[in-house]
């Protein structure tokens, strides 16, 4: 939208029919507009968009108020007063019962307002793997001329087929909050996951007579954890005690959770246990782990930990009494009653796991700092006491320990002693232990590594063959394959995944990573592409060096896209971000001691003077200047927003081979250097 240019392009999704409107000074459609959405609504339509909920549907909605009678001058005023409204501005926001038309807002379907999944529809484009990534060239603060109208359009026709395509991949997610709109009687469709699963709790809530709202929370000035530390946890290691005195004698400030798990951790055996403010965590590093014969290489993970953690012992938000476990109970029954990937387990999944993340949202109902506490202290500290039982298995090595479970490798004669410390932590505990056996696991940290299971036989008898489990820097499963992964979200980077993709063959299969990386650009060359993104005041340009011979003779440069796709190649340019100097760099510019040289006029900043060659001067521009940071620093890329004639015959495989080797190399010399100690 500009100040002189209003356009709209509604596709329909059955056969892709296009409609496009415009409302400017030399042709206003508003009235046309007006008249088709009308119609839209008539015929029980609904409008499917990206952030339309917060922009979109509050400008059309101001179109139909006044009937398509409305000019450039009241549609940029509306549009400006949107994007500058203050975050907790209201104001224009259209509730659902007073929308002309029913939206779907794909942003809020996936919580892509959500901070940590922010994500814009130009990423998703990227990650879609478009044919084409495209911003408009246009300066948008001026008025488009007439003969610019094809390019405006030309351009929000390529955003409304991103949008068209995502909703393609979102139709699952849309069609499960269709069946429980239409069950519950309650408009699901623009609740994300977390939200869904909050409401349908306070509805359960409600069966039992508990109103939970915004308006009933618990605040607390502190929390004495000695009062919710669970009266059987013991343990017999004193670097455990010291955890659980330190725990004991603590008072925490709610307004400071992640500071007070700063540095809380011990070192018990070799292995550290690092207690933090949403589980625990801890691991071997840099490791490759492969059974030898006779050993057992096993998982062991607490089924609906955190929710059964609450059940079993009667823990809930203060202002929600105790009732509240009852209503929990419930749903974890309820559960069990659907198949799983229906919408209605789904929809108790979600349920079931949104308490406890949202009990510390001041925004949640279930908002009591204290109940969250008790989850995540108490979680870590039965953890700890199954892991200290195991380690006095001789030659048990706990390999990693995270949130709701611990993985460890022993010997295979103590298999029932094993199943044994099990049993009592079960019966300790009232908790429900789930296992898996591994045949390797490849250790890069806690948070990236890969596990290949062992192959089992199922319920139903038949032979479940070995998966891999691959977290962090080596997962590769986009959603676009498999919508449910938590591999690689939409919101995640899915920027050249052939290096997660060779690790794995290296690690797993043994297979040599560079024969891997040039065997695989026939295969998906688009495994090899990555992308950047800037902030809008930034920019980014393409350094190209123009050679006479060997001589590099001058630099062209080409301003790029905000998200721009390429691939690193043995040709082509350099890719720069030229950002504005921060506040602490004006600030030493302007208070500084700034020196020249006093044969070459060489320009340095310095406290004191370097040598007598240099004297002092003033600086010698008023603002410092910008910062220049390179992308892929040292190495050349070939900019592809477009796929069309696409040739990768320039492609740098040694940069791919390079980081690949950083997640396969230190693995894999922790085990050649094991293997010469033994020797």
């Amino acid at each position: 939208f500009r100040s002189n240019f209003f356009s709209i392009i509604i596709t329909r999704v059955t056969d892709r029919s296009s409609w496009r409107f415009i409302i400017t000074p030399w042709c206003n459609q508003g009235k046309e507009l007006n008249i088709f959405l009308t119609h839209l609504r008539n015929s029980n339509g609904r409008m499917v968009g990206f952030n339309n909920l917060a922009y979109d549907y509050p400008m059309v909605h101001m179109i139909m108020s006044y009937s398509g009678m409305v000019t450039n001058e009241m549609l940029y005023s509306k549009s400006q007063s949107i994007i500058n409204a203050d975050f907790n501005d209201w104001s224009h926001q259209i509730w659902e019962q007073d929308r002309y038309l029913p939206q779907i807002d794909l942003l809020k379907v996936h919580h892509f307002d959500n901070q940590a999944k922010r994500t814009s529809l130009k990423m998703l484009e990227f990650n879609m793997r478009m044919d084409s990534i495209e911003e408009l060239e246009l300066d948008f603060n001026k008025p488009v001329k007439p003969s610019d109208t094809p390019v405006v359009l030309d351009y929000n026709d390529h955003d409304v087929n991103a949008t068209n395509l995502f909703y393609g991949f979102s139709v699952k997610e849309i069609a499960f909050r269709e069946q429980l709109s239409e069950k519950y009687g309650k408009d699901f469709m623009n609740h994300n996951d977390t939200r869904i699963g909050q409401e349908f709790f306070v509805m359960e809530l409600a069966k039992k007579g508990i109103k939970a709202g915004k308006w009933n929370q618990t605040f607390r000035s502190s929390i004495r954890v000695a009062d919710i530390i669970l009266p059987y946890v013991q343990f017999e290691r004193p670097e455990f005690n010291e955890i659980l005195k330190f725990f004991r004698e603590s008072i925490i400030n709610p307004e400071q959770i992640k500071g007070f798990f700063k540095d809380v951790n011990c070192t018990v055996d070799g292995f550290q246990f690092d207690f933090g403010a949403g589980g625990i965590h801890g691991s071997v590093n840099r490791e490759v782990i492969v059974p030898p014969a006779g050993w057992i290489l096993k998982d062991s993970d607490v089924s609906s930990y955190y929710p059964n953690l609450a059940i079993k012992n009667r823990f809930y938000p203060l202002h929600l009494g105790e009732a509240f476990c009852d209503a929990y109970l419930d749903v974890y029954e309820q559960r069990k009653q659907y198949p799983k990937k229906t919408a209605e387990n789904n929809m108790l999944k979600l349920a079931l796991n949104g308490v406890y993340g949202k009990s510390n949202d001041k925004h949640s109902p279930f908002y009591d700092p204290q109940y969250t506490m008790s989850i995540t202290i108490n979680g870590q500290l039965l953890l700890s006491m199954l892991a200290e039982q195991l380690m006095k298995i001789p030659e048990l090595k706990m390999v990693q320990i995270n949130t709701d479970g611990l993985t460890y490798l022993y010997p295979e004669q103590y298999d029932e002693h094993v199943s044994s410390i099990h049993a009592w932590w079960e019966s300790l505990t009232m908790l429900e232990l789930e296992h898996v056996n591994y045949s390797r696991m490849a250790v890069r940290d806690c948070n990236s590594y890969l596990a290949v299971t062992q192959p089992y036989q199922g319920k139903d008898g038949k032979l479940v063959p070995p998966k891999v489990k691959r977290i962090g820097a080596y997962a590769y499963i986009r959603a676009e394959e498999d919508s449910g992964t938590r591999e690689l979200p939409w919101h995640k980077d899915h920027g050249a995944i052939v290096v997660a993709k060779a690790a794995e063959a290296a690690l797993v299969r043994g297979e040599n990573i560079e024969s891997f990386i040039r065997r695989h650009l026939t295969v998906c060359p688009l495994d090899f592409m990555l992308r950047t993104k800037i902030n809008r005041k930034d920019k980014l340009i393409l350094e190209t060096p123009v050679m006479w011979g060997d001589t590099v003779v001058t630099t062209r440069q080409q301003e790029q896209q905000r998200v721009t796709r390429y691939y690193v190649s043995k040709d082509g340019g350099y890719l720069i971000k030229l950002m504005d100097p921060t506040v602490d760099q004006v600030k030493k510019w302007k208070m500084g001691n700034h020196w020249r040289h006093v044969t070459t006029g060489a320009h340095k900043m310095a406290s004191k003077q370097p040598s007598s060659r240099w004297e002092k001067c003033e600086p010698p521009t008023p603002e410092p200047p910008i910062r220049r940071t390179g992308v892929e620093a040292g190495h050349r890329v070939t900019v592809c927003n477009r796929l069309a004639g696409l040739d990768m015959s320039n492609v740098d495989i040694g940069y791919y081979v390079e980081r690949a080797r950083k997640l396969v190399d230190p693995l894999l010399m922790e085990v050649d250097n094991s293997d010469e100690g033994e020797e």
